[in-house]
């Protein structure tokens, strides 16, 4: 597509015009904090002046902190046949006990037969992959670039998605497994361990070691890992201060990787030996810390919190959930989907009802509240819920 190049004197010209060049700077930031999003991001095309301030670091860092102290948004998103992606946001204080209609809607047109799998908002941002394709969007604006698609043959792929405050850039890194075959003709497994247990989970290891940084000339480039590991499908992998962290088999034992955006290291934390945790054990930001919660089938959710990212110490606690049969009869089937930084903890029923809902339990009560969101539960539906967004209007 041929790039349209603005006339300069047209823009000298609107910034003469601009009466928002008098205002003073706070009343500006004021103002300007005060829009939606979308606004916002429309608005740096008013004039140049009003682009420097938008697209300014200091207004960025400002906007970012106030969104962050403001109660954080459920995002729901919602892949109908093959064609659209909707978005839904909506406060996590709006209507906690009755059906909740006047969320926000951002629709965008996919790739035909492409249903994208997004990892949880980093900042106001989401990114959704899709085999090798990849998509970074931003819900409040309903922006959505495609990025190149990752350097692989492989299909086993874990994509973790995060920000790096100290170079203030963001990142994606991708991880792909080879077959237990390609380990023994490179010499990591011997063909004797191959030959009794064909199945062996733990002999696959991640071999290729990907990232991209976002930018004008983004592209993807190896990396490479000292710790041989396998990611588990399935799992998202969370961003806590500059380091992504995932789950994963190393030396056959679950295990917390964690990978420093801004050194692009790897590092391995042990994992308490506790059963429940090595065969149930997923992994959820709870409260600003690093925690991994574990359920067996319908008991109890125990919650192993890291108090020190430094330290391999774990405390742990157990939240007994209420009865599934009590509230809604034997047949109805919960997921455990994460917890809110209130500290209640959240279900979804399986299959996706309609309308859709979820619950949300309070471990300190005893008290359940539903949330039901209207016009998205159906059959055709493929949902996923996230509930620690915040609002950007970041332009990609």
């Amino acid at each position: 597509m041929k790039k349209v190049k603005r006339s300069k004197k047209r823009d000298e010209r609107n910034d003469v015009n601009d009466p928002f060049i008098m205002i003073p700077m706070a009343l500006k930031l004021e103002i300007l904090m005060k829009l939606p999003p979308r606004s916002i991001a429309r608005l740096r095309f008013a004039s140049k002046h009003l682009s420097s301030i938008i697209l300014g670091k200091d207004f960025t860092e400002l906007y970012i902190t106030r969104s962050s102290t403001q109660p954080r948004r459920h995002l729901v998103s919602v892949h109908r046949g093959s064609h659209m992606q909707l978005f839904h946001s909506f406060s996590q204080e709006e209507h906690p006990s009755s059906n909740t209609t006047d969320h926000d809607k951002v629709s965008y047109t996919l790739d035909p037969d492409v249903r994208y799998l997004f990892t949880p908002p980093v900042r106001g941002l989401i990114c959704g992959r899709k085999g090798i394709k990849m998509v970074i969007g931003n819900p409040s604006t309903g922006q959505f670039v495609t990025l190149p698609r990752i350097k692989t043959r492989k299909k086993e792929i874990l994509s973790v998605f995060g920000y790096d405050p100290v170079n203030d850039v963001y990142k994606v890194l991708c991880l792909t497994v080879i077959t237990q075959r390609g380990n023994i003709a490179r010499g990591i497994i011997s063909r004797d361990y191959f030959l009794e247990d064909v199945l062996a989970w733990e002999a696959v290891v991640s071999e290729e070691h990907q990232v991209i940084t976002l930018g004008a000339k983004q592209k993807w480039r190896m990396i490479e890992c000292k710790y041989p590991h396998r990611h588990y499908a399935g799992y998202h992998g969370i961003c806590r201060d500059g380091v992504l962290y995932y789950l994963a088999s190393y030396k056959q034992k679950r295990s917390l990787m964690g990978f420093d955006l801004s050194t692009e290291e790897f590092n391995v934390t042990k994992l308490p030996e506790d059963y429940k945790l090595q065969e149930f054990g997923n992994l959820v930001n709870h409260s600003g810390k690093i925690t991994i919660a574990s359920q067996a089938y319908t008991g109890a959710i125990d919650l192993w919190v890291q108090d020190d990212v430094n330290k391999e110490v774990w405390s742990k606690t157990a939240s007994v959930v209420p009865s599934v049969a009590d509230i809604f009869g034997a047949d109805q089937r919960l997921m455990f989907r994460g917890i809110l930084p209130t500290g209640e903890i959240i279900f979804a029923p399986l299959p996706s009802p309609n309308p859709f809902f979820f619950l949300c339990y309070d471990p300190k009560e005893k008290k359940v509240r539903q949330v039901v969101v209207d016009g998205i539960g159906d059959d055709s539906a493929a949902i996923q819920v996230f509930f620690d967004h915040v609002e950007s209007y970041m332009v990609l």
